[in-house]
């Protein structure tokens, strides 16, 4: 059994390379890895990289070099049409806002068949209708385009210096000597920094 890795988009296919062709519905499209099975029936094992929607016209590659079609399978869709230009632009938005896979044409809309959406779509004032025909919904904007949010590039300039933090806090440790020279440590400061100071008193300290 071959294995097919790689694809070819539809505007770079090469007719003289497919040997085969295999019909899958929207869902059947977006594959990463499975055996399928070519209507001469070439059994092969799609194994991509990572899963991708594969479209009308796309072709996967071969180990030795032949491809193999990819054709958009006729699926049961709801049909969306109104009388208006508009109202079937702001049906879409409604549509889109669901975050739900639609194909838009000139003077249709076209969707898995959903009663819930059929609804309110309806309710906007559309006519809904059962259809058979492949479907192939728009893609999101950034589909295969390498989008990147680029963290790589932000250099965080945040400069955490931590071997200069001196921290100034101005700790005013007065050493208030009696004449005893016992320590009155006045702690104007409640950071536990636990900073050397290195006070270096060179005194015999009574403590009473």
């Amino acid at each position: 059994m071959q294995t097919a890795s790689s694809i070819t988009r539809k505007a770079a296919v090469k007719a003289e390379r497919i040997i085969d062709s295999v019909s899958l519905d929207h869902e059947g499209r977006h594959r990463r890895r499975i055996v399928l099975k070519g209507e001469k029936g070439l059994e092969f094992l799609l194994d991509l990289d990572k899963a991708t929607v594969l479209n009308d016209g796309d072709a996967v590659k071969l180990e030795d070099g032949s491809v193999v079609l990819i054709k958009a399978a006729p699926q049961t869709l709801l049909e969306v049409r109104a009388e208006n230009p508009l109202r079937l632009l702001k049906t879409a938005w409604h549509i889109g806002n669901r975050h739900t896979p639609c194909e838009i044409t000139p003077d249709a809309l076209y969707l898995e068949d959903d009663h819930v959406l059929a609804e309110m779509i309806r309710g906007l004032g559309c006519s809904t209708s059962i259809v058979s025909r492949p479907f192939q919904p728009e893609r999101g904007a950034y589909d295969d385009h390498g989008h990147s949010h680029g963290h790589h590039g932000h250099a965080h300039g945040h400069s955490h210096d931590h071997h200069d933090h001196s921290h100034n806090h101005s700790h005013s440790h007065h050493h208030t000597h009696d004449h005893n020279d016992a320590h009155v440590h006045d702690e104007n400061c409640n950071h536990d920094h636990d900073h050397d100071h290195g006070h270096g008193h060179a005194h015999s300290h009574k403590h009473d």
